[in-house]
């Protein structure tokens, strides 16, 4: 998956802000760390503000399980 893909599919997410759109956004990040590194899956939760709309931490530890 593109970053841009992502982007746009983690902003959709966002917008709905419930709890199953919270696993859908962890399996997209999940997905961007794989393919693209952490710092990758980092900087989207800080630019789409996610750790304010679900509580998902950008410092959160390298381990995938942990987006």
């Amino acid at each position: 998956m593109t970053l841009e893909k992502a982007r746009q599919l983690l902003e959709v997410q966002a917008g709905f802000g419930s709890g199953y759109n919270r696993n859908g956004a962890r399996l997209i990040l999940a997905e961007v760390a794989r393919e693209h590194g952490q710092a990758a899956a980092e900087r989207l939760i800080r630019e789409l503000r996610l750790d304010e709309i679900f509580g998902i931490s950008a410092q959160a530890p390298s381990g995938v399980d942990e987006i």
